[in-house]
């Protein structure tokens, strides 16, 4: 008997198609992510308020990730993602006017309103790469179209980098390393506030345009009409029905542990790396150097798949993350920033296999079952502000706080494996 195919042929195109939804969201986290600081210094408002920004990133995923599942139940995947994607471009193409207007408030309901459309596309886009084929190439497969998503993140990261930061002149400095945005009058500051904000204008709306023209692809290409669930069918069984799950339920959890330690490994390795002496800029670059390895090791777990199952490979790959961030926290030197790189690799499977050991058997209730673990990337906004606050501690338990912080991350990888760890002993049972 043969073994069922990755991406059988008649799913060919609509896979690479809706694969490139992956790139196009993981661009818009990592392009938005240095935003922060950039509004901190243009718009002279203070830390609380440029965090805001995520606050409506994060807020727009969990505010539009079920109504968007009840959407795919009454019409279908196809109809979602044009509307997704509508979301999106409107949401960047905003940010023209937020611009012209030079209001904060504007440029945050922009972001609110590209974030619906990443939440619509996540939704959707998921569960319809799971359904592109048998059920038991599933997680792989979405392992496979979420590689795509980093290296969306990759660009963003560069364009921030280089055509953004690298542009703002509000970023500036004199000789003694002082921002010369500070020192200068009202007037002065009107200008450069009024360059700096087309700055990071510009990228957006060119992402918007490309959005656009994603619409006109999804309405061309022929999609397969896959059923996400009876539109008869009640939503309130299927809520009761997930919430009895117990996979189900310890997957969204999972996930929300997953993202939380993503985050911070992402956020704080600049932190890590400046307790040691180096500078932010080059500790971005180790930071992408992250993010490279992340990339590879997705390409490499996907591969995995073929001979190891996927529970227990998120097992393995869990445990070394733990080992990892073990030594991220207890070796004060290089070699614990190398340790932190590393466990980039180990999270490269989490995200797409948690998301598919969580779906794997649930039919109908796929969508709103989708619905949930996309907002479990609301861990994103809730640990980090956690790990913060103790490296604000500056020495704790006779280590480096930056060291001591990462505990938090320990502790989510124990979660995962715990997750992986029951998910495994449950698969082998029913086996």
């Amino acid at each position: 008997m043969s073994k069922p195919k990755l991406v059988e042929k008649k799913y060919l195109i609509p896979f690479i198609v809706v694969t490139s939804l992956f790139a196009l969201w993981g661009f818009a986290n990592d392009i938005t992510n240095p935003m922060v600081a950039a509004f901190r210094t243009i718009m002279e408002i203070s830390n609380a308020k440029a965090a805001l920004i995520q606050f409506a990133f994060y807020g727009g995923y969990a505010t539009m990730a079920i109504p968007a599942a009840l959407f795919v139940r009454k019409f279908s995947y196809k109809k979602a993602i044009i509307v997704g994607l509508a979301l999106y471009a409107t949401g960047a193409l905003l940010f023209y006017p937020a611009a012209r207007f030079e209001e904060f408030n504007f440029f945050l309901a922009s972001l609110y309103i590209l974030t619906f459309g990443l939440a619509f596309l996540e939704t959707t886009a998921n569960p319809y790469i799971l359904s592109m084929g048998d059920e038991k190439t599933s997680t792989r497969r979405l392992n496979l179209a979420q590689s795509f998503n980093p290296m969306g993140s990759l660009l963003g990261m560069f364009v921030a980098s280089n055509v953004i930061l690298s542009a703002l002149d509000s970023e500036k400095r004199n000789a003694a390393g002082e921002l010369i945005f500070d020192t200068l009058s009202a007037a002065e500051k009107v200008a450069i506030r009024t360059h700096d904000l087309a700055i990071i204008r510009n990228p957006y709306v060119a992402l918007g345009l490309v959005v656009l023209i994603m619409i006109v692809v999804f309405v061309v290409t022929k999609m397969p009409r896959i059923s996400s669930a009876n539109p008869h069918s009640s939503v309130g069984a299927s809520f009761n029905r997930l919430f009895k799950n117990k996979i189900y339920r310890s997957g969204v959890l999972a996930q929300v542990f997953y993202v939380g330690v993503q985050i911070m490994c992402w956020t704080f390795i600049i932190h890590y790396a400046e307790n040691l002496g180096v500078p932010k800029a080059v500790a971005q670059r180790y930071n992408m150097v992250a993010m490279v390895m992340f990339v590879s090791f997705r390409f490499v777990s996907t591969y995995l798949m073929k001979f190891l199952n996927s529970r227990k490979l998120l097992l393995i790959f869990a445990v070394g993350g733990m080992i990892t961030i073990a030594g991220t926290i207890f070796i004060q030197g290089m070699a614990g920033l190398y340790c932190l790189m590393a466990t980039s690799a180990f999270m490269s499977l989490m995200f797409p296999t948690i998301y598919g050991i969580s779906l794997e058997g649930i039919g109908e209730d796929a969508t709103l079952g989708a619905a949930g673990l996309v907002m479990a990337i609301v861990g994103g906004a809730l640990m980090p502000p956690l790990q913060g606050a103790i490296i604000d501690l500056g020495m704790v338990a006779g280590m480096p706080a930056v060291n001591f912080s990462f505990i938090l991350p320990f502790i989510c990888f124990v979660a995962i494996a715990w997750f992986a760890s029951y998910t495994l002993k449950v698969y082998k049972r029913k086996a």
